[in-house]
């Protein structure tokens, strides 16, 4: 079902009050478990599973992403399957919107990690301790939800903006809470399917790996060129293209963020690296 919201001309005529009203009346499920223990539980292992693989991909990419998806339809199939074999309940639309918030939360506070306290370790030439770390990570998390209700209460409630990230999980819980079970049990397999294939993928990258198991010879090159300067080197204008980090990589963690940025981003991004690094630099 499509999730209820105010028009253009309702959020810039009605009052703050007038909007609250609307949504206990329209959208608040009260009779609906939410915060519930399970939620709590499953958000904070599924957050600190899924920051892991945030910690990575923000190491490669210098993004920072939330796993509210990722973590939205985990949760639907476990607690689906979960119910299926008589060992629970399925979970309902609320209590995965708040596992969600709690997985997020934990995926984003891996932000300080790869960035600020990366780019200071690598200017001063000194780890942080791990204790200073996790001070400074508790006192960034506590700033940010003790802002988070005044700016909600603001940019949310008021203004009705979307949080894109959000909302894309809003739509994909409100797909699989109010459609077909069987198309969220097949999201989830097909999460777990890729997730594998990535990680094994990975894993053939790795020479020192493949040698030890006796497959060198399957070894996935990092760069697909290398197999090219075995023979002899490509430059332009005299400067070799490896020194203008100009290589086609194998690092499936970039596929996939040129999958999530859409092809006129993705393109837009490629245009401007022929210009700077094939043209400009040499």
């Amino acid at each position: 079902m499509a999730i209820r919201q105010l028009s253009e001309e309702q959020i810039r005529t009605w009052t703050l009050e007038e909007k609250d009203r609307w949504w206990l009346a329209n959208v608040w499920r009260g009779d609906m478990p939410q915060l519930t223990l399970r939620s709590g539980l499953t958000g904070m292992f599924l957050g600190g599973v899924l920051s892991l693989t945030n910690l990575y991909v923000g190491a490669k990419t210098g993004w920072t992403l939330g796993v509210g998806i990722t973590s939205v339809i985990l949760a639907f199939a476990m607690f689906k399957l979960l119910s299926a074999v008589g060992l629970g309940r399925d979970f309902t639309l609320l209590e995965n919107n708040a596992m969600q918030s709690i997985a997020t939360a934990a995926g984003y506070m891996t932000a300080p990690m790869i960035s600020s306290l990366a780019a200071y370790m690598m200017v001063t030439g000194q780890v942080i301790p791990m204790m200073q770390t996790l001070i400074w990570i508790i006192a960034i998390a506590l700033l940010g939800v003790l802002f988070a209700f005044p700016l909600k209460r603001r940019f949310i409630n008021d203004e009705q903006h979307p949080f894109p990230e959000g909302r894309a999980a809003g739509i994909v819980m409100d797909a699989l809470h109010s459609g077909d079970a069987a198309s969220g049990l097949l999201k989830a397999k097909l999460l777990v399917v890729t997730g594998g294939a990535a990680a094994f993928l990975k894993l053939m990258q790795s020479g020192a790996i493949m040698e030890k198991l006796r497959l060198a010879f399957l070894t996935v090159p990092e760069f697909l060129d290398g197999w090219i300067y075995r023979i002899g080197t490509l430059q332009i204008l005299g400067i070799d293209l490896r020194q203008l980090t100009v290589r086609p990589d194998t690092d499936f963690v970039m596929m996939a963020a040129g999958g999530l940025m859409g092809i006129r981003t993705g393109v837009s991004l490629m245009i401007g690296a022929v210009l700077n690094y094939l043209i400009l630099v040499p």
